[in-house]
């Protein structure tokens, strides 16, 4: 398509979510000025889209109405997939054209509290392939951006001047016991849920030699509260796996992107993982449209021997009982 050309549209995306990031940044100073005069109160703008750990703000709604008009004005012919506009109605079918998929607020529970592990993220797809991902984080003044092909990169306060990830020469990972895993409750509570995450969580954190059936004592877990910051964290090499099921194609495209970018490796539903590892698939690994779409999503740092990123992923989905997106 003779308009999408990768690296110019990679350059306004970043751009683009700087700025975005400024409206958060005034919208988060607002609302708390409000509750601290007491003009409102600490829910009075927000929504809740499930429950109570589901929710959607008013500044949520405006920073995507800011994205989508600059993408507007400056790709007409592209196509947008915003979560706020698909809770609207709106289908969120990948194309041939190029298609921006936007999170405006990932981590808004974050948000609301004023926890800053909170980022727009921006993912690009182009032919139903996630070609470009910006993920930036305005309360910590830290960019996360990459492009098919070239590479992934990080700004921040300790990084003025981009520096390529993994920050680090990718080291082994011989098994779970070894790994900083981020897991995250959502916001899908029900008790057949709860159920199966708890008995899944015990598994991973617990000591099978003190009595927890299929214990593999990993290194450390965490709650990041923000699928694109975490996909970023794998990429960087500061976490060594993320899971989630639950979140949408917005929340994880251009992180993505990112952790490929760096030598992660994307997985999907357990049972098809684990044929195509048993199968040798050469599409384990592979983004597509089935794998961004999926609502389930496991990433793997990079690992030196890459063989460790496939025991891990082996070793991981044994220790679990899959459940469903709600």
């Amino acid at each position: 398509m003779s308009d999408f050309d990768a690296a110019s549209v990679q350059s306004f995306a970043i751009d683009l979510a700087k700025r975005a990031g400024k409206v958060i940044l005034d919208g988060s100073s607002k609302r708390f000025a409000d509750q601290a005069t007491g003009q409102q109160s600490s829910a009075a703008d927000d929504l809740i889209k499930k429950n109570t750990a589901d929710l959607v703000t008013e500044v949520d709604q405006a920073t995507e109405e800011f994205v989508k008009a600059e993408i507007k004005r400056q790709y007409p012919s592209h196509k947008f997939i915003g979560e706020e506009s698909w809770a609207a109605g709106q289908q969120n079918q990948l194309e041939d054209a190029p298609s921006w998929i936007v999170d405006p607020i990932d981590g808004t529970t974050n948000f609301v509290t004023g926890f800053p592990f909170v980022a727009i993220s921006i993912g690009i797809t182009y032919k139903s392939k996630a070609v470009i991902g910006v993920v930036y984080a305005p309360f910590l003044d830290t960019l996360f951006y990459a492009r098919e092909g070239g590479g992934a990169f990080v700004e921040s306060p300790q990084h003025r001047q981009a520096r390529k990830l993994p920050l680090n020469q990718p080291l082994p990972l011989p098994s779970l016991k070894q790994a900083v895993v981020a897991v995250e409750w959502g916001s899908d509570r029900k008790l057949s849920t709860i159920d199966k995450k708890t008995k899944f969580f015990a598994s991973l954190c617990g000591d099978a030699d003190q009595g927890v059936e299929g214990g593999q004592m990993v290194r450390g877990v965490r709650s990041i509260g923000s699928a694109a910051l975490s996909c970023c964290f794998v990429a960087e090499g500061s976490l060594d796996l993320w899971h989630e099921i639950g979140c949408w194609i917005w929340d994880v495209c251009a992180g993505i992107v990112i952790l490929q970018e760096a030598g992660g490796l994307v997985v999907g539903a357990k049972q098809d993982t684990l044929d195509k590892i048993k199968a040798n698939s050469k599409e384990l690994g592979t983004a597509t449209p089935e794998i961004l779409q999926g609502r389930k999503y496991l990433v793997v740092r990079n690992t030196s021997p890459r063989e460790d990123q496939i025991k891990t992923v082996t070793a991981f989905y044994q220790t679990m009982d899959e459940w469903n997106a709600a």
